[in-house]
């Protein structure tokens, strides 16, 4: 049996990861990523993305989105919504926090943590907001989440 949704409270959340996100865009910094698509490759970098519940809730409507009610498949290693025809990610508008400041070396490494704290604050608190218990790996906290919303 799925737990009871709060709309209410997932409405906020959703509203809150996006101001994040948009503040986030208001402290720009020097990348160079055009379609690299490298730190979507999990398996070649050892490096998955962690979402608190309210990012993955916000990447599961970003699937759904996409007309899916499940994260795509994939058996190379590569993140489920990087589209292996067009090289693309499939939910760019509402990508993960950790995949906007973009640790992939070749873009230009990873934001400094220092530079972004009150930002992963803020998700911390949405996530404990919504009965969270912390970041998860991005595969598992996004199906967690489409199996939720159903």
């Amino acid at each position: 049996m799925k737990p009871r949704r709060n709309n209410n409270a997932e409405k906020q959340a959703l509203e809150e990861v996006r101001a994040i996100y948009r503040d986030l865009a208001l402290r720009p910094a020097e990348r160079n990523c055009t379609l690299r698509t490298e730190c979507c490759q999990f398996k070649i970098t050892g490096l998955v993305p962690y979402l608190t519940r309210g990012e993955a809730l916000v990447a599961a409507h970003g699937v759904r989105s996409t007309g899916r009610k499940a994260l795509p498949v994939r058996d190379d290693g590569a993140c489920p919504m990087l589209d292996a025809k067009s090289g693309r990610c499939m939910i760019y508008e509402y990508r993960p926090f950790g995949c906007r400041t973009h640790f992939c070396r070749a873009a230009g490494g990873p934001r400094e943590r220092k530079e972004v704290i009150d930002l992963i604050r803020r998700l911390e608190v949405v996530d404990a907001a919504l009965g969270g218990d912390g970041s998860r790996p991005l595969v598992a906290a996004v199906e967690a989440e489409l199996e939720r919303i159903g």
